[in-house]
């Protein structure tokens, strides 16, 4: 291959991949035509797509960036996740693809400059809270105090209410309203 033809691929795989910090690396090899288009249709619904690479190439092309790691997968047939909510989400559809078709082999995954390696270690990113989730748990856990300090606060009262309208229903009876010491 020539070395324009090179540079044009390193540059396509750029492109592609844009300003995506997180992928996977896989290997579709082995998986029949129509299996492979149903993944990618229905990935691609959920804005992940998938790319084969040459790893050299494709290697060159994450160089410096923080998919870095990922060249360590980078051997034999490959080809690259990304895209979706976040890269979580991606590994949640890739392992879930991976339980349909027995050929697709998960090689491994980047998040924040960690490894994740081999099927184990995709399997566990899946299990990672999204960012969504984790915020979602983080406003959970802070507004649970406030939520009982807030009860706390209205606990007295509520009862002074209840006393008061007791008392209030006592005397539109015409009862009379004994004495406290």
């Amino acid at each position: 291959m020539s070395l324009k033809t090179k540079n044009y691929l390193i540059r396509d795989y750029q492109t592609r991949l844009g300003d995506a910090e997180n992928a996977l690396v896989i290997s579709i090899r082995g998986m029949g035509a129509i299996e492979t288009n149903k993944m990618r249709m229905d990935l691609a619904r959920k804005d992940i797509h998938i790319t084969v690479v040459q790893n050299s190439l494709a290697k060159r092309a994450i160089g410096d960036t923080p998919m870095k790691g990922l060249a360590k997968f980078l051997e034999g047939p490959s080809a690259m996740a990304y895209g979706g909510e976040s890269v979580v989400e991606l590994a949640r559809e890739i392992v879930r693809w991976a339980k349909q078709v027995e050929k697709l082999e998960l090689k491994g995954a980047v998040l924040d400059g960690e490894l994740f390696e081999g099927k184990a270690g995709v399997d566990r990113l899946s299990k990672f809270p999204t960012k969504d989730e984790a915020i979602a748990k983080v406003v959970t856990v802070i507004l649970t105090p406030a939520g009982k300090l807030v009860s706390a606060i209205k606990a007295p009262g509520g009862n002074i209410l209840g006393i008061v309208k007791a008392i209030e229903a006592k005397l539109e009876k015409g009862e009379t309203i004994a004495k406290v010491g």
